[in-house]
């Protein structure tokens, strides 16, 4: 069974109840639309037939003024024939031809009312379905908005983002540990006391001494030459 049995119940629909009722206001919505879509299929084929019968319906008055028309000359035929008996049966199957075309012109009434209120449920639906789809689109947006934020949210605070985190902890962990192995090498290397300075240097004032000596030996061999 549907959401609507009837076109007056989805005219009289209130959606933000229904909606407000609903575990999954986006199916319900779905559901709702498609209630009113096929309902205003129905009014509208109905409205149809109601035409074409008026249709017929005039089309059988026009045939019954038609016969009363025959009927009325046959009358005054068998009248002037001084046939009274048959003037009167003519007359009486005039009378019937004429009370049919008026019942017919009674039911076109009827039909023409039924009309008049399919029309305006018609509009009235439309304008419903038009609120339906309205509501349909926000929904749809605002659920969207929902699942994007629920998403974002499990991205920060999911275990993913954490488990990044603690990897970025690990290798900075390492970096600490590579960097303290440098600064480990660099310590206890052995270092030159004062004594060893001082002693350096006399050596090399020694060296300085004796390459000042070799250079002016060879000078005054050369000047001998």
């Amino acid at each position: 069974m549907g959401i609507f049995s009837r076109t007056r119940d989805i005219i009289a629909a209130n959606f933000t109840d229904l909606l407000d009722k609903a575990e999954d206001p986006a199916k319900m919505i779905r559901m709702i639309i498609l209630e009113m879509e096929e309902t205003l299929v129905e009014v509208r084929a109905s409205a149809a037939r109601t035409i074409a019968d008026q249709k017929e319906m005039r089309r059988h008055i026009t045939k019954l003024g038609t016969l009363q028309e025959s009927w009325t000359e046959k009358a005054e035929l068998a009248l002037s024939k001084n046939r009274e008996d048959l003037a009167k049966a003519a007359l009486v199957e005039k009378q019937k031809a004429a009370d049919m075309a008026a019942q017919l012109g009674s039911e076109i009434h009827v039909l023409d009312d039924a009309l008049k209120g399919a029309e305006e449920d018609i509009a009235k639906l439309q304008n419903k379905l038009r609120e339906a789809r309205t509501r349909q689109n926000s929904i749809v947006t605002r659920l969207e908005s929902a699942h994007n934020r629920v998403k974002l949210r499990e991205m920060y605070a999911g275990p993913k983002i954490a488990d990044a985190f603690s990897r970025f902890e690990v290798m900075e962990r390492r970096v600490d540990l590579a960097e303290g192995r440098a600064e480990v090498a660099g310590m206890g290397a052995p270092t030159k006391s004062l004594e060893e300075e001082i002693a350096e240097l006399k050596s090399s004032e020694k060296v300085e001494a004796e390459l000042a000596a070799m250079k002016a030996r060879q000078a005054g061999a050369t000047k001998d030459i």
